[in-house]
């Protein structure tokens, strides 16, 4: 056990538990704990969104993933930060203006709400516990490094703390949380990007040619093809992470967070540059790792590989560099990155759960605000479970590529619908309801017949598909079944959807809403 790590940990523990307190004061109603009253600012907003994507499948997954296959490590980080120029000028604007909660609420505004809400939600909890699944390995293996405790009561106790903070303080608690740990964690790369540079002489080039001296692959991690030789692989991960980035829920919720549009943009916008920078750094200190590591066995088993396993690159860089006191900050920072960003996918999944499902779909009649907070806290328990016991089955995998599998779900499903519902006017209840289930399906499907499940987790023989991520293949699939499903229909239902489209035009796009807009009304037909 580490002492200095063990007691920066509580102190980041302690810190946390007093946002909670505060937070829940203020949070007594459903709107409070999905939106935090919607009144942050985009500055604030804008670094709780980096926050929630700065996440460890980002810091030590990628950190790893570089460290072992060199260039091809970008191929994880490239594909995600291209999609926030798309959020900022396509999305951002008009999900805030359509909705209130959640991206669901854009959704049911053109098309029939309860159908709509009950497949769209679905597809939001799966890809919100696979999501998961990545956080809790990460924390996991943090912890179990940290303290020596077994794997298993090392996601117990994160999923516990998550629990605490999200059941009591809602969206402004994790949304504090998240911000904290966005602007120390970026304090942290930047120092440990400063140590690497300094024993190179602040050269870049110097530093990727020692890298490559020191590696097993030699030069060969300064190109792509060390890790994918496939470019159809490559293709295909960098579509589901460019379209899946546009899709997940917890990200489009945060628009709902401030008071208006442009806010909703400058978000988005304030967020890219945070991101931008982090992971500049990551290039630094992934190739840097692989230069300071060599030679020093402490930080490998008798086997040569890395101790806790890739995942955990990152904290031996750090120490490497800056010795016990950053590798301990650097190891509480990533604890406090996974409990943000659980924290702030609980939150959405939970929405999902009690604002459209339960009080949109199943309750047959309007719920006052505190009865739909408290369905939200038990559907919390729910998430929190259920994410614990799959960070069990998962416990060996790299939490980068656990990452991607929610996002070839997002990229198949919520992406699809959502774009069509903002931008097509011939999109139909019918069609959307088509390519999400066909979308959710023929994903899942797929990603378990592929090689790194049906092979390596489930140990059977070569995969009867053959790529790890489907995008590629389920996107154009999925948006090709809406398209024929919505220009088929020629259904009432269809003729309204398409009308709509017409009357929530100023609204999407300037907020105004005009003054023969009965769409509430008429789309619960």
């Amino acid at each position: 056990m580490n002492p200095v790590a063990s007691a920066m940990f509580l102190v980041f523990v302690a810190v946390t538990l007093l946002i909670t307190r505060y937070a829940a004061r203020m949070t007594t109603s459903s709107g409070s704990f999905y939106t935090a009253g919607g009144q942050l600012s985009a500055v604030q907003n804008g670094a709780a969104i980096a926050g929630d994507f700065m996440s460890a499948a980002s810091f030590l997954g990628i950190t790893g993933f570089i460290f072992v296959a060199g260039f091809d490590g970008l191929v994880l980080a490239i594909g995600a930060f291209g999609a926030w120029p798309v959020l900022v000028y396509l999305v951002a604007q008009r999900v805030r203006n359509l909705g209130s909660y959640t991206f669901i609420d854009v959704i049911s505004r053109r098309l029939a709400p309860k159908q709509t809400r009950l497949v769209v939600a679905i597809a939001t909890i799966a890809i919100v516990i696979l999501y998961l699944i990545a956080q809790m390995v990460a924390a996991g293996k943090l912890v179990q490094l940290l303290f020596g405790m077994p794997y298993k009561v090392a996601v117990v106790l994160v999923s516990v703390l998550v629990l605490t903070y999200v059941t009591f303080g809602g969206m402004l608690a994790t949304t504090w949380v998240q911000i904290v740990k966005a602007l120390l964690l970026l304090i942290g790369v930047t120092l440990m990007s400063f140590l690497i540079l300094s024993e190179v002489g602040f050269s870049l080039p110097a530093l990727l040619e020692q890298a490559a001296s020191a590696h097993p692959g030699s030069e060969a991690i300064l190109t792509p093809g060390l890790a994918f030789d496939d470019p159809v692989q490559v293709a295909t991960i960098m579509l589901s992470m460019l379209l899946g980035t546009l899709g997940l829920p917890h990200i489009l919720m945060r628009f709902f967070t401030v008071p208006d549009m442009r806010a909703a943009r400058m978000s988005a916008f304030y967020a890219s540059l945070l991101m931008g920078y982090f992971y500049l750094l990551l290039i630094v200190i992934g190739f840097g790792g692989i230069a300071v590591l060599s030679g020093r066995d402490q930080f490998f088993d008798s086997a040569g590989a890395v101790i806790g396993g890739s995942n955990m690159t990152a904290l031996h860089i750090a120490r490497a560099v800056g010795g016990d006191v950053l590798a301990a900050f650097m190891a509480a920072l990533s604890f406090a990155t996974i409990l943000a960003v659980v924290a702030g996918l609980t939150v959405s999944g939970a929405a999902a759960i009690s604002h459209d499902l339960y009080a949109e779909v199943l309750a047959h009649r309007p719920i006052d605000p505190g009865r739909e907070l408290r369905v939200t806290r038990g559907a919390v328990a729910l998430i929190g479970v259920a994410a614990a016991s799959l960070g069990l089955v998962f416990e060996h995998e790299n939490v980068a590529f656990i990452a991607v599998m929610p996002m070839v779900l997002a990229a198949s499903v919520t992406f699809p619908v959502l774009i069509l519902s903002l931008y097509w006017r011939g999109l139909t209840t019918r069609g959307a309801l088509a390519g999400a289930i066909f979308g959710l399906l023929l994903s899942i499907s797929l990603i378990v017949l592929g090689p790194r499940v049906w092979s390596v987790l489930l140990g059977n023989n070569a995969a009867l598909f053959p790529y790890d991520y489907p995008g590629l293949f389920t996107v154009p699939l999925v948006f090709l079944v809406i398209v024929v499903v919505s220009l088929t229909d020629r259904s009432e239902r269809g003729h309204l959807d398409r009308q709509n489209y017409h009357k929530l035009l100023l609204q999407s796009e300037f907020g105004i809403a005009p003054a023969s807009l009965p769409v509430a009304k008429s789309l619960r037909r």
